[in-house]
């Protein structure tokens, strides 16, 4: 394959160069939205050529600080400096005071870091799988975990494995088996599924990769008790929901639901670096011994860090409590649009779904032309345009958004 000239010897580049060059060297599993960016700024990105946008993506629930947060800035800055990273056969003395914060933030005994939601999915695989042969003396290899359909967790070989989108699994198999699948928001297809070899019922809250997916209310209660009643556990992932984007902490919040186990990530980070975690009850996570589980860079002081701060930031400034009063007005107010190509308009707190009919229009479509009124965001499933602003955001950059997302509906 021949190559285009470096762009480090480039002197002067075009969006296009920058794409071409990005299609040219790296592989093909994005379809990125034509736009080169730069810098960002609060709830604001600017493009190469200078042109500002409202994010209305905030990373899928990663920058809900906002873009470049100071107060996070000001401590990457300070532990970069100090120590950023060493092995976790030592002690440091920021990761014990993270891990504290974490566990009484979410109520939950202890916390075991990692660096990707992914990975964060992948441990807690492993932590019930143990819970059901060391605990619940499930025969050897017969663990079954309950999953719903449409669920979205990961992309790695073993998710994959309990995806219900053939898209996610098409030539990547054998698939860990070991699953069973059941339609979300279904309480009688959960009680059916469950047998005497069931360690787990593993689910989001709310699903965000399939459109927001509000689950019918009352339905996270059941599951919850169902698990107990049958002696199954509950892990919710709460990687995209978690943090104040559904106008509680924590989705299963809604409910007053406290499950055995969290997954989390994305807004742990602050936007500046990438950490996650399970935290658990003490009966689940007591199934870790050394050498049971690891990562190099799960733990590590910068990561510990900032995400410390940013744990205090989303308390200090009341993420959620921002998040429930402009989330309904920002649900209402998008409510209002009439367009016929709108299906439907759902969600919770600042995180909706705009589902559209399939024919004329596309979601992809709808994001192409945000893009041009200054709104980016990205489609789901081929129908579903996402809006997730950061939880920073004022209600007057909320409301310039919602006239040009208006504006968009007029013009299609």
């Amino acid at each position: 394959m021949v190559k285009n000239k470096k762009i480090s010897e480039q002197k002067s580049l075009t969006p296009q160069d920058y794409i071409s060059v990005e299609q040219n060297w790296g592989a093909h599993n994005y379809r990125p939205i034509d736009v080169v960016l730069t810098r960002g700024k609060g709830v604001w990105l600017w493009d190469v050529e200078g042109k500002k946008y409202l994010d209305m993506m905030s990373a899928y629930s990663a920058v809900s600080h906002g873009h470049c947060n100071p107060k996070l800035l000001a401590v990457l800055k300070a532990q970069a400096g100090r120590l950023s990273m060493c092995s976790r056969a030592y002690y440091t003395d920021v990761l014990p005071r993270f891990l504290e914060k974490l566990c009484v933030f979410t109520g939950m005994d202890r916390a075991l870091p990692m660096n990707t939601g992914a990975e964060a999915v992948e441990t807690a695989i492993k932590a019930v799988r143990r819970w059901g042969y060391f605990t619940k003396k499930i025969p050897e290899n017969q663990a079954e975990i309950i999953v719903m359909s449409h669920n979205f967790h990961g992309r790695t070989s073993g998710i994959i494995s309990f995806s219900s989108d053939p898209s996610y699994k098409l030539g990547f198999g054998p698939f860990l088996p070991g699953f069973c699948q059941i339609p979300f928001g279904d309480v009688a297809a959960l009680e059916a599924a469950i047998t005497p070899n069931t360690c787990v019922v593993l689910t989001e809250p709310i699903q965000g990769e399939s459109g927001i997916i509000v689950p019918p209310k009352g339905w996270l209660a059941q599951v919850s008790k169902i698990c107990k009643k049958n002696k199954v556990l509950l892990i919710v992932d709460e990687v995209q929901s978690g943090f104040g984007r559904t106008g509680k902490m924590f989705a299963c919040d809604h409910e007053d639901v406290h499950p055995d186990g969290m997954i989390l990530g994305k807004a742990l980070g602050g936007g500046f670096f990438p950490i996650s975690a399970l935290v658990g009850k003490e009966h689940l996570m007591h199934v870790f011994t050394p050498g049971s589980h690891g990562s190099t860079f799960g733990g590590n002081p910068l990561g510990a860090a900032i995400a410390l701060r940013a744990l205090e930031i989303i308390e200090e400034e009341k993420f959620a409590e921002h998040s429930a009063e402009l989330g309904a007005y920002f649900l209402g107010e998008l409510k209002k649009i009439k367009s016929p190509h709108i299906r439907d308009i759902r969600g919770i707190g600042l995180w909706v779904g705009i589902d559209l009919y399939p024919s004329p229009t596309s979601a992809r479509l709808v994001c192409e032309k945000l893009k041009e009124f200054g709104v980016l965001s990205k489609e789901t499933h081929e129908t579903v345009v996402r809006l997730a602003p950061p939880l920073v955001i004022t209600k007057k950059e909320l409301d310039w958004g919602i006239r040009q997302i208006g504006k968009v509906f007029e013009s299609l």
